[in-house]
């Protein structure tokens, strides 16, 4: 069943994207393959002013939305047909019920890209536990057609200067270590590199091993660095 499943994913994947990005797809799954386990984290405190002012362009505009009632139903279509559309409409559901904000980047009134926000947890365990005024962002995704644009590093910091005004708290953001686009992205941002991990769930237990870590996280009373419940 596994085996066959994974034939009908690479099957659509090569309708919907063709030859060329087929062969590519399958050149990152290697490297996922290889560094599965392996994330960096990525820190930023708040209030932090960006580098440069965040200038949206005139042909472009990011919204926050905050339930799935605000969602257009093409919006929807459009950031859910990328991949599983049964499971991205649930996983935004389950998001929207949690308390998270979907952020989408527009360019001529179609969605490039989107990212997750919640605050004071997340939605599965995470490396260390979380202030309630920290900020968890996660699942950033954008298009394959505005890529290369600058799309991401602008949703980022466009997104740290709008949450700053009213958190007082530590963003955290993280990517795959085979993500080479993804970490150059970040680096476009004020977030900062905290460290890189490798986490194993044993019996409900997330427990972490820090390959190296540079900008400890002073930690709430009772928490412990290496297991989260």
């Amino acid at each position: 069943m596994g085996i066959s499943n994974s034939i009908l994913r690479v099957s659509e994947y090569y309708s919907r994207n063709g030859f060329v990005a087929t062969i590519r797809r399958a050149g990152l799954g290697v490297k996922r393959a290889l560094f599965a386990n392996r994330m960096v984290v990525f820190y930023c405190d708040l209030p932090t002013p960006p580098t440069h002012p965040v200038n949206i362009p005139s042909s472009m505009r990011i919204d926050r939305l905050m339930s799935d009632k605000e969602l257009d139903q093409l919006d929807l279509q459009e950031i859910t047909s990328f991949w599983n559309p049964k499971q991205a409409r649930k996983n935004i559901k389950q998001r929207f019920a949690k308390g998270a904000s979907l952020w989408m980047i527009k360019s001529e009134e179609k969605v490039a890209g989107y990212g997750w926000t919640l605050q004071g947890c997340t939605m599965e365990p995470y490396y260390f536990p979380l202030a309630p005024e920290d900020l968890h962002l996660f699942n950033f995704h954008v298009f394959p057609q505005y890529r290369g644009q600058g799309m991401n590093p602008l949703l980022v910091t466009y997104i740290l200067a709008d949450l700053s005004i009213n958190c007082r708290g530590r963003a955290f953001i993280e990517a795959a270590e085979w993500n080479e686009a993804q970490l150059r992205s970040l680096q476009k941002t004020p977030f900062r590199r905290l460290g890189m991990v490798r986490p194993s769930t044993i019996f409900s237990h997330t427990f972490v091993s820090w390959v190296d870590q540079t900008a400890p996280r002073p930690l709430q009373k009772g928490a412990e660095w290496g297991e989260q419940r």
